[in-house]
């Protein structure tokens, strides 16, 4: 078969595209559902030689061209195996009862998708990444959930397990999310199997579902903070039914608040405004730190929406709930990194998202003052928003900007692993690119390309 008679070069000419087309659309296609993988603009002449894409390259070429002729292609189509991955929206396999056993169902879903090779998980957005929480928004309450047989398990054990998720949320904030999800789905499996096989009251059994809903949680925000989007739905619609089988509102409207962290990060900015006042307007608030958590995630939503008032409003309600005085039955555990401090890293965010130079420093200077280390991931996410404001500024402040440029591409190469944080970097350094003329600018975007080269680990 000649290049000029493969199948995909009958749909190339279809489209009136070039080979170099086609890789763009691709690599924006893998890069859109979370992957880190990218071909070169001329890998598609050797399709057209005869070579056979390699996954995940199989699944995304009839993707994109699906997309593009509004018909299905097919990996068939074009004459390559029939055994490429499949590809599935995240909610594949999790469309299930809003019941305790379908939490427990949910959780083992997604531990088990991790070894399945066969199928190619896609992200969701529109309506179908909102559809979730409307579902956890209207389900009727779990009356019981006890189970009869198997070995009693005692409180004390869901106290220790508590305690090693705890652990795991701590080296998070040290580490980055590459380095321990691993752990997080070897300690849920701990937990399912408790669920599964053990008997537990109905008290005990609210508390190992909310065990394995926080662990659905961390996992999702550590999949998130490793740029693997589709897999942190999966985690987050998951813990969205383990936390409704527990009947924990707090705790399922602080995963929707993490859901519309994503939202906006991935462009979907009407969704992360639905999910955060979802979130706002389905906890009844009796602790003000959970309050804040989900005005802090309401405000970054609509300072992506270039909503200048509704951001405000959303941090003048933060602010004052975190001064105010705390809950007296106490905060829940996983509230912990909600503080002063965390509460300005979120608003310079949101000043820098609306380009409000000048507020956007005052905050972010204040939550470096009160931060307890900066060798952290956050620590280097805040350098870096401040480090844009002065990159930004119609007077740019080069030695500033590359002072703290420099800071958190340090912390990022030598502890912590954060795809999320080094997307900031990356955005740190296309601000930086008009002033490559300056060998101190060019040194660092060197330097910062080091960072954004490493390989991702699946």
């Amino acid at each position: 078969m000649t290049p000029a008679h493969h199948p995909l070069a009958v749909l190339l000419a279809e489209l009136g595209w070039r080979p170099e087309q086609l890789a763009r659309q691709v690599n924006a296609l893998a890069a859109g559902h979370g992957r880190s993988e990218r071909i070169h603009p001329k890998t598609p002449y050797k399709w057209l030689d005869g070579a056979q894409p390699r996954s995940p390259w199989l699944a995304f070429i009839p993707l994109a061209l699906s997309e593009a002729l509004q018909r299905e292609v097919t990996a068939a189509d074009l004459s390559w195996p029939a055994e490429a991955p499949l590809p599935v929206p995240a909610s594949e396999g999790l469309l299930l009862p809003w019941t305790a056993e379908g939490g427990l169902r949910a959780a083992r879903v997604v531990l088990e998708s991790v070894t399945m090779d066969r199928r190619l998980f896609l992200t969701l957005a529109g309506a179908a990444m909102t559809a979730p929480a409307h579902e956890w928004l209207i389900a009727a309450a779990v009356s019981d959930t006890g189970h009869k047989s198997g070995r009693q398990v005692p409180m004390e054990v869901v106290d220790q397990l508590d305690a090693i998720t705890g652990s795991l949320r701590r080296m998070d904030d040290q580490l980055g999310g590459r380095q321990i999800l691993g752990l997080t789905r070897q300690h849920l499996a701990t937990v399912t199997g408790l669920l599964r096989n053990h008997a537990y009251t109905d008290t005990v059994g609210r508390r190992l579902h909310a065990a394995a809903a926080e662990l659905l949680r961390l996992g999702g925000w550590l999949s998130f903070d490793d740029g693997n989007h589709p897999q942190a739905q999966r985690y987050w619609i998951a813990a969205l039914h383990a936390s409704h089988a527990a009947g924990d509102r707090a705790l399922g409207a602080n995963i929707l608040g993490f859901m519309s962290c994503q939202a906006k990060d991935i462009g979907q900015i009407r969704e992360a405004v639905t999910l955060a006042e979802t979130a706002r307007a389905s906890y009844p608030g009796a602790s003000p730190r959970v309050s804040a958590i989900l005005d802090l995630r309401a405000a970054e939503a609509y300072a992506n929406e270039r909503s200048a008032s509704g951001c405000a409003r959303a941090l003048d309600s933060a602010f004052s709930r975190l001064a105010g005085p705390p809950a007296a039955s106490g905060d829940p555990g996983w509230s912990y990194w909600a503080d002063d401090a965390q509460a300005h890293a979120q608003a310079g965010y949101c000043y820098l998202k609306l380009e409000d130079w000048q507020l956007a420093r005052k905050h972010l200077r204040a939550a470096i003052r009160r931060q307890d280390s900066e060798h952290t991931r956050e620590g280097a996410l805040r350098d870096t928003l401040l480090a844009t404001t002065y990159a930004s500024q119609q007077q740019p402040d080069l030695d500033q900007a590359l002072h703290l440029g420099q800071r958190a591409v340090q912390t990022l190469t030598g502890q912590v692993s954060s795809a999320r944080c080094s997307g900031h970097v990356t955005r740190l350094t296309a601000t930086l690119a008009p002033y490559r003329g300056n060998p101190a600018v060019r040194a660092f975007i060197a330097d910062a390309g080091h960072l954004l080269a490493r390989p991702r680990t699946p």
